[in-house]
């Protein structure tokens, strides 16, 4: 009797997914449970810290300035101190850290369908930690963590003094 390919068994695929990958994706869920089981065990949670009286917003402040941006024409962004009106710097060029930090809460002023008029608050605390707050979103960037350079385009703003505008 002869085997023609209608009369053999059905044999099982093999199996092709490679095993590698499915390793590499165990060990990411692995390390991103480890990694929020650290984050929650240490206390450093974002709710553990505003709990424990650690939030940027809520701790001792040492220096804070509510601020404007608004942007001219020639593509400069004016810096005002909401409190007086008066401009205190006005930024040229790129300043990427500058301008992606007030891109990022805008968009979500924009989002919300609210204007720009109202102020950012930039804050400076005792720890050295620095913030730029929006109230209106209650959106914030905490500053510091971008490093020094970066958190230091904003802390010399808290310095300035007003002068007015061109």
């Amino acid at each position: 009797m002869s085997t023609t390919p209608a009369s053999r068994p059905m044999q099982a695929a093999p199996d092709s997914f490679p095993k590698g990958v499915l390793w590499a994706a165990g060990a990411m869920i692995a390390i991103s449970l480890i990694s929020v089981g650290w984050v929650r065990l240490t206390g450093n949670g974002p709710d553990q810290l505003r709990a424990a009286g650690r939030d940027p917003l809520t701790g001792e402040r040492v220096a804070e300035r509510a601020l404007r941006f608004e942007d001219r024409p020639d593509g400069a962004i004016a810096v005002i101190d909401a409190s007086s009106g008066q401009q205190l710097v006005e930024i040229r060029g790129e300043q990427g850290f500058v301008r992606g930090s007030l891109r990022a809460l805008t968009r979500e002023r924009k989002q919300r369908e609210m204007g720009s008029e109202a102020p950012f608050e930039l804050i400076a605390q005792a720890d050295g930690r620095l913030t730029l707050h929006d109230p209106a979103t209650g959106k914030r960037v905490e500053l510091e963590s971008f490093g020094p350079t970066n958190a230091a385009n904003f802390s010399r703003l808290l310095a300035l003094p007003a002068r007015s505008a061109p």
